[in-house]
C-alpha cells in the first residue's frame, strides 16, 4: 500500500505507526501498543534450536552479524548462517507480529569506512542490503559500524565518517522505503558522550527507526579499575569520592581523554541524548546479558571502584554467572542504590564481578517506560538463562505491567 507514495512522506507514515512497536499478540489490544520494544540481539548458538527461542516474548530479534565484504553486506559463511536465518525467520508463526532483521558489524568489524567513503561504494552496500533483505524476508536491518570516526579495535576510521555515515544511513532508508512493507532501520550507538562528536544525529535520527544505545562495557574490558559495566543510575564524581575509580577518571578529564570525569550510565547518556533533541521514543535503551570479572581486587568497598592487581580476566554469559556463581556462597550479592545496580564480590579469589541480574533489567525496563523511550534491548539472548526466573523473563513481565 506504500509502494506509491513519496518516499519522505512514506517514511513519516512509517515512523507514525512504528512507535511503539506492536508486542507479540496475536490481537493487540491498545494496551498493548503502549508497551516498550523489547529487541534481542542473537547470535546462533552452537546447539541451535529456533523452535525453542521465546520469541513470543520479543518485539524485535536481529541476528547477527553480516560483514562488509568487497564492499557488500554479506555472511561470512553463508552456506552455514543463512540456513539458521532463515530458520529464525519461519519462528515468526510462533509469534507473527515479531520483527526479525540483521545486523552487519560488530567490534572489530572492518571494511564501513571504506565502503562509505564514495557514493558509489554506498550505492554497492545499500543494493547488496535490498538483496539480502528480500532473500531472506527480513524486517529491516541494524548498523553496527563501532565507530564512524573513531577507530574501534583497529578499524579504519576517517573525518570523512561523519558525514558519510549520514548518506549511508540516508541511503538506507530510502531504499527501505521502497519496499512494499514497512522495514525498520536501526543503528547500533555508543554509551558514551565522545562518540556523539563524530556522527551528525539530528540528521541521522531522521533516518533511523531506533538508535539502540549499547549502554554496557561501561567499564570496559581493558580497564584495571574495577566498576559498573552496565549501570542504570546516574553516579557522580562526587559519589566515588575517595576511591581510585574516581583518581582514574579524574586523570582521563585532565588530559581531555573524556569530556566529564563521571562515571557512563544509562540515565547519563539518555539525558545527554534528549537534550540533543533526540526524540525519546527513538531511544532504546541495552542491557548485557552477561558480566564482566576482575581478579585481584582488594576488599575495599567490597572491591567496587579499587584498582586490581590484573586486567579483567574476561566475561561470562548470565546462564554461567547464575550456574557458577549465584550458587556459590562465597560469592556474595551487593546493591547499588546510586548505580542501581548489582555486584558481586568473592574474597577468597578476590574476584569483583559486574554484570545485570534480574532486578537491574526490570529496573531499565520501567525507567525506558517512565521515560516514554522506545523500549530495552540487549546483548545477547543466547547468553541468557534457559530456566525459569530469566534476564527476558524479568523485561517481559515488567513491560507487561
Amino acid at each position: 500500500m506504500f509502494a506509491t507514495i513519496p518516499l519522505k512522506i512514506k517514511h513519516l507514515l512509517l515512523v507514525a505507526i512504528s512507535f511503539p512497536f506492536l508486542m507479540a499478540c496475536n490481537s493487540p489490544s491498545l494496551d498493548d501498543q503502549q508497551k516498550p520494544v523489547i529487541m534481542a540481539y542473537y547470535v546462533a548458538e552452537r546447539d541451535y534450536q529456533p523452535e525453542k527461542i521465546p520469541v513470543e516474548k520479543l518485539s524485535h530479534i536481529i541476528y547477527s552479524f553480516t560483514v562488509v565484504i568487497e564492499g557488500e553486506m554479506r555472511f561470512r559463511n553463508p552456506d552455514v548462517a543463512g540456513p539458521k536465518l532463515e530458520a529464525l525467520v519461519r519462528q515468526k508463526s510462533r509469534n507473527p507480529n515479531l520483527k526479525v532483521m540483521i545486523a552487519c558489524g560488530g567490534w572489530g568489524a572492518d571494511g564501513f569506512s571504506d565502503m562509505a567513503l564514495t557514493e558509489e561504494g554506498r550505492a554497492k552496500f545499500i543494493q547488496s542490503a535490498k538483496s539480502f533483505i528480500e532473500q531472506y524476508q527480513l524486517d529491516g536491518m541494524d548498523m553496527d559500524w563501532e565507530y564512524p570516526g573513531i577507530s574501534g579495535a583497529g578499524t579504519m576510521a576517517r573525518p570523512e565518517d561523519t558525514e558519510n555515515f549520514t548518506a549511508l544511513m540516508k541511503g538506507l532508508r530510502e531504499m527501505l522505503d521502497t519496499f512494499d512493507s514497512p522495514k525498520i532501520l536501526t543503528f547500533a550507538s555508543a554509551g558514551w558522550k565522545r562518540y556523539y562528536d563524530f556522527i551528525e544525529v539530528d540528521e541521522v535520527m531522521k533516518y533511523a527507526d531506533y538508535m539502540n544505545v549499547m549502554t554496557y562495557d561501561q567499564v570496559s574490558g581493558e580497564s584495571i579499575y574495577t566498576g559498573h559495566h552496565t549501570p542504570l543510575g546516574y553516579v557522580s564524581n562526587k559519589d566515588i569520592e575517595g576511591t581510585p575509580f574516581q583518581s582514574h577518571l579524574d586523570s582521563l578529564f585532565a588530559t581531555n581523554a573524556a569530556p566529564d570525569n563521571d562515571p557512563e550510565s544509562v540515565e547519563k547518556i539518555v539525558d545527554f541524548l534528549i537534550g540533543k533533541g533526540v526524540n525519546p521514543a527513538q531511544i532504546v535503551i541495552g542491557s548485557a546479558f552477561y558480566g564482566r570479572v576482575w581478579k585481584g581486587v582488594p576488599p575495599t568497598n567490597q572491591g567496587l571502584y579499587q584498582r586490581s592487581s590484573e586486567i579483567h580476566t574476561g566475561w561470562l554469559a548470565y546462564h554461567q554467572i547464575r550456574d557458577r556463581y549465584e550458587a556459590d556462597s562465597n560469592f556474595i550479592r551487593f546493591w547499588d542504590e546510586k548505580a542501581k545496580a548489582p555486584y558481586m564480590y568473592q574474597a577468597v579469589d578476590s574476584l569483583l564481578v559486574s554484570y545485570d541480574d534480574t532486578v537491574s533489567v526490570a529496573l531499565k525496563t520501567r525507567y525506558a517506560i517512565n521515560k516514554q523511550l522506545g523500549g530495552i534491548m540487549f546483548w545477547e539472548l543466547g547468553n541468557d538463562t534457559k530456566e525459569p526466573g530469566s534476564l527476558l523473563d524479568a523485561i517481559y513481565k515488567e513491560a507487561r505491567k
